[in-house]
């Protein structure tokens, strides 16, 4: 029956042909095929542009193409399965052992798009004398090629941040040490900017260092801290009360009249606090409260307890 007003009919409609065909397992599977037939020629051209290009420059040839290769079976892996945890493991893997060697992100991003670039132009050469199996072939080729491209460069970004923030934790223990003088008397000696974050981390080592060393008095010395604000301050103080309820003493040296303003405005009373001006005080101060005392002779200077004397 024939339409009306120029409009198609349902049977009309059903029988014209899709206009386009959805890509199926069958030719993923010829992509995967095509793409290990041609894996060292690939692999070649591969390593080719990236040395071309100027990246992974801190590793040697061998270096690139044995990793190349290992990326390169991932990536068709990827392809043919569909999942990307063999190649998140890989990523990771791969990442722990060339950021210690200063290989940038934008570099491993270069590479994956160097071998993306490098698989799809053997893709047009296969399949350029039919059209329209060449648009279903990067049908379904480029999706996979996008979430190869982003998971190995997610993986590479998150494996860096860990690696930062290892090193950033051990910079907070070396800018922060506990240090043991002598027998139940602690030094923390700070030195730098204090945000929350560190000073929560030096609360935390302090209180261990009290406890594991059984410690009486410490000396917390911050002649070398230029500022503080209100949130630090009252930290700070929450840490003199901490070792308190551990037993333990806190001198505090080296007040900057800054921070001495910033403790008064946050109403703190310095009258409860055990403050002494320099380092040396303190120290003196400490072995007072411990009992010590230095004893003066012709030769020498020794300190001693008070009931040897």
């Amino acid at each position: 029956m024939a339409a009306k007003g120029g409009e198609v009919t349902r049977s009309q409609a059903s029988s014209a042909p899709p206009a386009r065909t959805q890509p199926t397992a069958a030719l993923l599977s010829e992509l995967v095929a095509h793409l290990r037939e041609n894996r060292t020629q690939l692999r070649e051209e591969w390593v080719r542009r990236i040395t071309e290009s100027r990246l992974l420059t801190a590793m040697t040839k061998d270096e690139i193409f044995a990793e190349a290769t290992s990326v390169f079976d991932n990536y068709v892996e990827v392809l043919e399965t569909g999942s990307v945890e063999a190649l998140q493991a890989y990523a990771r893997n791969l990442s722990e052992r060339i950021i210690p060697r200063g290989v940038e992100t934008h570099e491993v991003v270069g590479i994956v798009l160097l071998l993306r670039d490098v698989l799809a132009r053997s893709l047009f050469k296969k399949y350029q004398a039919d059209f329209a199996l060449l648009n279903r072939v990067l049908d379904a080729y480029e999706p996979a090629a996008n979430r190869i491209a982003n998971t190995v460069a997610v993986g590479f970004v998150q494996e860096r941040e860990r690696i930062i923030r290892q090193q950033q934790e051990a910079i907070r223990e070396l800018s922060t040490p506990v240090l043991q003088v002598r027998e139940r008397l602690l030094i923390l000696p700070m030195i730098g900017i204090v945000d929350s974050q560190r000073a929560r981390q030096l609360t935390e080592q302090l209180l261990r260092g009290i406890r594991s060393n059984r410690a009486k008095v410490v000396v917390m010395d911050i002649t070398g801290v230029p500022s503080v604000d209100s949130t630090v301050a009252n930290h700070l103080v929450q840490t003199v009360e901490a070792s308190r309820l551990l037993g333990a003493t806190v001198i505090v040296t080296g007040l900057s009249p800054e921070i001495a303003q910033t403790l008064v405005t946050i109403g703190v009373d310095l009258a409860k606090m055990n403050t002494v001006g320099d380092l040396q005080g303190g120290i003196e101060e400490a072995e007072r409260l411990l009992g010590y005392e230095v004893l003066l002779s012709k030769d020498k200077k020794e300190l001693v307890p008070r009931d040897e004397e």
